[in-house]
C-alpha cells in the first residue's frame, strides 16, 4: 500500500504543479471544475446515494453548477467582485464554523442529519463550491501582473496542507497520546496536531522568505494558521460522513490513496478559507 501511495504521489505532484503554472486561468478552472465533478460523484455515497445514476446526475448537476456560475461571469478578470464569488468564499466560514460545531459533537450532532439527505447534500455544495471558487480566485490573484502570482499562492496552500498533514503523521506516530477527536478519527492526536501547526509554520516563514509573495508577515501567519486549522476540520468533517456512511475510502479513483476526496479534504476547507481571508478580510 505505502510503495502505491509513493509512486501516485510522485507521478500526481509534478502534474498538479505544472497545471498550477502552465495552464492559463480558464483551462485551469475547467480542470478544477472536472475535480470537484468527480469530488460530487463520491459525496454522492455520504449523501446516502446507492444508485450509480444518481450519483452519475449528482455530479452533473454539479458540473452544471459551477458551469453555469462561470458563464454569468462578465469580466473573467473581476470575478473576485462577483457577488456569486464572493458570497460563496464568505459562505465557507459559516459552513466551516458549522462543521465544528458537527464534528465537537459527535455523533450527538449526526441525529440533526443523519437521515436527511436533502442536509447531506447541502453539505456537499457548501463544500465543493467554495473550493472550485477558492481555487479559481487564487490562481488567477494578480494574473494581469504577473501570471505566476496566483501559482505561487495554490502552491503555498497546497504545501501548506500537504506539509502540516505530514507533521502530524510523524508526530503522531513518536509522540501521540492524547486523542484528538476519538469518535470521529481515532488516528488522530493532540501532539500530531501541535506537530503539524509546527511544519505548517516552518513553511510559511520558508515561504515568506524566498518565494516571490507580497504580503505582510502577521498577516500570511494569521491566513496561515487559520487555514491550517481549517485543513484539519475538513479531514475531519470528511471522516464523520464516511463513519456515518459506513465507508472507509470515498472512492477508489486513485491508487494507494482512495478517492478524490479523500485527497482533497483538507483542501476543500483550506483553499476557500484562505483565499476569503486574504482576498476579502485582509
Amino acid at each position: 500500500m505505502l510503495k502505491y501511495r509513493l509512486i501516485t504521489a510522485f507521478i500526481l505532484i509534478p502534474i498538479v504543479i505544472a497545471a498550477l503554472f502552465l495552464l492559463p486561468p480558464v483551462g485551469f478552472a475547467i480542470v478544477t471544475l472536472v475535480v470537484c465533478m468527480l469530488a460530487a460523484w463520491e459525496w454522492g455515497q455520504l449523501a446516502g446515494f446507492t444508485s450509480r445514476n444518481q450519483r452519475v446526475w449528482l455530479a452533473i448537476l454539479c458540473g452544471f453548477l459551477l458551469a453555469l456560475m462561470m458563464l454569468t461571469i462578465p469580466a473573467y478578470h473581476q470575478s473576485l467582485h462577483i457577488p456569486q464569488v464572493s458570497l460563496s468564499l464568505w459562505a465557507s466560514l459559516i459552513w466551516w464554523a458549522a462543521a465544528l460545531v458537527l464534528v465537537l459533537f459527535y455523533p450527538r450532532s449526526a441525529g440533526a442529519w443523519r437521515h436527511s439527505t436533502p442536509l447531506r447534500l447541502l453539505f456537499g455544495v457548501l463544500t465543493i463550491v467554495p473550493f472550485f471558487w477558492g481555487m479559481v480566485s487564487l490562481r488567477q490573484y494578480g494574473y494581469e501582473e504577473n501570471h505566476t502570482t496566483g501559482a505561487w499562492w495554490l502552491l503555498y496552500v497546497m504545501l501548506l496542507v500537504w506539509g502540516a498533514d505530514s507533521g502530524a503523521y510523524i508526530f503522531g506516530k513518536l509522540f501521540g497520546k492524547h486523542k484528538l477527536a476519538p469518535k470521529v478519527s481515532p488516528g488522530k492526536t493532540w501532539q500530531g496536531l501541535i506537530g503539524g501547526l509546527v511544519t505548517a509554520a516552518v513553511i510559511a516563514w520558508a515561504f515568506g522568505r524566498y518565494a516571490p509573495l507580497s504580503i505582510q508577515p502577521m498577516t500570511l501567519l494569521v491566513c496561515s494558521i487559520i487555514a491550517t486549522l481549517a485543513s484539519v476540520l475538513g479531514d475531519l468533517t470528511e471522516s464523520m460522513f464516511k463513519r456515518e456512511a459506513g465507508i472507509k475510502d470515498s472512492g477508489s479513483l486513485i491508487p494507494g490513496h482512495g478517492g478524490i476526496l479523500d485527497r482533497i479534504d483538507s483542501l476543500t476547507a483550506a483553499v476557500p478559507v484562505f483565499a476569503c481571508l486574504m482576498l476579502l478580510v485582509f
